[in-house]
């Protein structure tokens, strides 16, 4: 692993080399340290901004590998398991030099905080599964489908409607760039509350964002189908499961399983969001976030350190009474 030459914290945009491959992140904002993992797969992190969080945490933005300016795998678009960004997620940890960070994983980026934390839990401090679901395959589609129909419904008058729904049908026609960006940018309106109640406010998104193909195969080109539920109640780090009550993607259903199957989880349900309440209720969630981080910190900073621990073992062992 090579690394660029620069405070790995410092604000702005670094690189990292990893298994041959550079990742790029961009670190903002100041405090406790959050790894920042946007979803798709393949969506460029930009729409992940999230400002009001950042006047109270130091958020990392990675840029997944096979998308924005990181660089690609040599099977790309495939191969991009969750297995694979854990490795690449794992090793940005270590590089940032911090014993611990928070994950905050959104949509898909959500799929892999809760897969790194199952398998790598030990420099998570706390992980807020924003959006994100126990599975994926036929199951999670069905439930977004009829989500879908519901916001067809909710808008059956309006003019755009008809882009949006054909944007959702072009789904399985996506094979490079370009169309995935067209596909997303057709399909944003949807992934809010009430985008076009809004639409000036959120226009320059639907403007801006952009899309790598990524194909959601393995590196033998068979689908990478996600289904944690079996695994989600060995989750024994703290936590934060965030939802908007409008989202059609990874909608209330999966919040509410995650937050069941996870002891001990927190559950945070937006009311007046889809699938991006970073934009649609900053405030509410940089104060739930907030707390939740700021928390986490407090009660780790509460435990005993690890050589601490040892240290009362090797007293325990010698028969001593222990430090007073």
């Amino acid at each position: 692993m090579t690394t660029s030459a620069t405070d790995p914290l410092a604000a702005g945009t670094h690189t990292v080399e990893i298994d041959g491959v550079v990742q790029r992140y961009h670190v903002h904002g100041t405090g406790p340290v959050c790894v920042a993992h946007s979803g798709g797969p393949g969506i460029v992190w930009e729409y992940l901004r999230m400002p009001a969080l950042e006047r109270h945490l130091t958020i990392v933005y990675p840029e997944p590998i096979g998308s924005g300016a990181s660089g690609r795998l040599p099977s790309h678009p495939h191969g991009y398991t969750r297995p694979r960004y854990s490795r690449f997620l794992g090793a940005l940890i270590e590089h940032l030099g911090v014993p611990e960070v928070h994950l905050l994983g959104h949509s898909h980026g959500g799929f892999v905080a809760q897969y790194h934390t199952l398998h790598h839990p030990e420099r998570v401090a706390g992980v807020i599964l924003y959006d994100s679901a126990p599975l994926t395959g036929p199951e999670h589609a069905a439930e977004a489908m009829r989500l879908v129909q519901l916001f067809a419904a909710r808008h059956a008058d309006h003019p755009e409607l008809p882009e949006v729904l054909t944007a959702f049908q072009a789904i399985p026609t996506i094979s490079d760039d370009a169309r995935m960006t067209v596909v997303v940018r057709g399909l944003i309106p949807s992934y809010f509350a009430d985008y076009w109640g809004r639409q000036e406010e959120f226009a320059p998104l639907r403007a801006s964002v952009r899309a790598t193909h990524i194909s959601g195969l393995d590196e033998n080109l068979s689908p990478h189908v996600i289904d944690d539920r079996e695994d989600l109640g060995s989750l024994t780090v703290p936590t934060l499961v965030v939802v908007g009550r409008h989202d059609v993607i990874c909608g209330v259903r999966w919040a509410e399983e995650l937050h069941r199957l996870i002891p001990g989880s927190e559950l945070l349900i937006l009311e007046n969001s889809g699938h991006f309440g970073h934009l649609e209720e900053p405030e509410a969630f940089s104060q739930a976030v907030t707390r939740f981080v700021t928390a986490a910190a407090r009660s780790t900073a509460d435990l005993p350190s690890a050589s601490l621990v040892a240290q009362l073992g090797h007293l325990v062992e010698a028969g001593t009474d222990g430090p007073t």
